[in-house]
């Protein structure tokens, strides 16, 4: 396209129509273009090279609400997903509310004193604390504190009149 980018047409069709399917066919390699204009809201991404009959297979597909990758850029992108989850830190896998709980107990709060500041119940805050338990791995709240302190999501030993 003479004068702008497939990725900047499809910014501009995803502002104006966000659930348009939109299937990018491009000259560009996939290894190099297809990630970014799945992020930007691709519902697929084929190049020009690909046969004509897995181009109508990937339209019918992307018509019917599906998404359409090659076999090839899928496995690429299970290898991407694997490296980003051995790279990426559990607490950036926590939600907010779990975030904030990992927080407040790091930084010294009992689960009543949490469930007090939060207005929340002591049991919603313990299924917080069991959930962050799980998906960091860790077995306990001394576990917890010193996974904060590695990272350096809070300062040890709390200051006074903190909470």
């Amino acid at each position: 396209m003479p004068g702008r980018s497939g990725l900047d047409a499809l910014k501009e069709i995803k502002k104006i129509k966000p659930a348009l399917p939109v299937l990018i066919l491009s000259i560009h390699p996939e290894d190099q273009y297809a990630t970014r204009v799945l992020r930007a809201g691709a519902s697929g991404y084929m190049t020009k090279e690909t046969a004509p009959e897995e181009l109508i297979n990937a339209i019918n597909k992307v018509i019917a609400g599906g998404k359409y990758v090659s076999a090839v850029l899928a496995e690429k992108l299970a290898v991407d997903l694997e490296i980003e989850a051995r790279e990426t830190p559990p607490h950036k896998r926590l939600s907010d509310r779990e975030y904030e709980v990992l927080l407040l107990i790091a930084s010294g709060q009992t689960i009543t004193e949490i469930a007090d500041r939060l207005t929340l119940s002591v049991k919603t805050i313990s299924t917080y604390r069991a959930r962050i338990l799980e998906k960091t791995g860790l077995k306990s709240n001394a576990a917890l504190v010193q996974y904060a302190m590695t990272y350096g999501l809070v300062d040890w030993p709390p200051e006074k009149g903190r909470s």
